[in-house]
């Protein structure tokens, strides 16, 4: 069995990817107490520390994990999207210090694990004009890694929901000769929210207010506010109404003939509506929770926003399988 050490951890999403490719976790990193609440009581048996990150990437991580520096096989996680402060020169890891990346670079120096798996939004390729995801690329490579990248629409990968993450993979460079990975396939089939909101098991929510409900009634499943008459639009999208584009986030109901749109941090937010299908109402914690393919069994600590917000943020359990599937296959074809 390969090991791992995840950051930034969150609920959970990633790291049940990882358990379910086979990977025995030695501790997983998490600053939210809700979240940690949540990794603790479902997997009572996982490491979790709960900390401010920069407490722990200045230990002694090899004492701390019971392991020597190269034995490590996987180092998984995703550091929030931060600008970098460039100082002129390529200092490589100084470029990065103040951001919470620096301190996965630090794991990676530190703990020098055969791969790490760094995932994050796609805009982080764009972010600061692809200065800061540079940077990274060159901080990875200067820690000795060999660099693939990829974005993955989780919605190929058996998730009912559109929702792309970055993927960089690295393998260390003495070992780039005798570790393979390749980036998984896409299913055939891709799944639609008919398929996984039934049987939801009940759970909290937040309804809409009367008069929003009695708006979103008027909607369409699959619709928007253009399906509906002009004048109720305009006076529900207020100065929104005049904003070009085509705001197709306002007033959005969901089909369930089509994948969820990427689930949110809360349950409302008026230009990236996701109103239930049939009903009007947002999606429960649970129904965001099976578009982001948890296992109903997986439960969620803290208040009802918080729980959105531990669902919203998560990697889609599916999509970290089939990634990690991959590296767990890269691992054990070891050559």
């Amino acid at each position: 069995m390969f090991t791992t050490i995840e950051l930034f951890a969150g609920a959970g999403g990633l790291a049940l990817g990882l358990e379910k490719a086979g990977f025995d976790t030695l501790g997983l990193i998490e600053f939210n107490k809700d979240a940690c609440d949540s990794l603790k009581i479902n997997r009572p048996n996982w490491n979790v520390i709960c900390d401010d990150i920069a407490n722990i990437s200045c230990l002694d991580l090899e004492g701390l994990f019971g392991i020597k520096k190269g034995e490590l096989d996987l180092l998984s996680g995703g550091a929030p999207c931060q600008a970098f402060s460039y100082a002129g020169k390529r200092l490589g890891l100084e470029d990065a210090r103040g951001t919470l990346f620096y301190h996965y670079a630090v794991f990676l120096q530190k703990l020098q694990p055969k791969m790490f798996l760094f995932e994050n939004v796609r805009g982080l390729l764009t972010h600061d004009g692809g200065k800061t995801y540079k940077t990274i690329i060159e901080i990875f490579e200067k820690a000795g890694y060999e660099i693939q990248k990829e974005v993955l629409n989780a919605w190929n990968y058996g998730v009912a929901q559109k929702r792309e993450r970055l993927i960089t993979i690295g393998i260390r460079r003495d070992l780039k000769n005798t570790i393979h990975f390749e980036f998984p396939e896409a299913h055939d089939y891709k799944p639609v929210l008919k398929d996984i909101l039934e049987n939801v098991p009940k759970s909290i929510g937040v309804p809409y207010g009367e008069n929003k409900k009695k708006i979103f009634d008027l909607v369409p499943p699959g619709g928007y506010w253009k399906d509906i008459d002009p004048e109720i639009a305009k006076m529900y999208m207020k100065s929104c109404w005049d904003m070009e584009g085509g705001r197709t986030g306002i007033l959005r109901k969901m089909s369930m003939e089509e994948p969820s749109l990427t689930v949110l941090t809360s349950p409302s937010q008026k230009q990236t509506e996701r109103c239930h299908p049939l009903e009007s109402r947002p999606f429960t914690v649970r129904e965001n929770a099976r578009c982001q393919s948890f296992p109903d069994e997986w439960e969620f600590c803290g208040s009802v926003m918080s729980q959105y917000k531990q669902v919203g943020n998560a990697v889609p359990v599916n999509l970290a399988y089939e990634v990690a599937k991959k590296i767990y296959e890269a691992l054990e074809n070891k050559k």
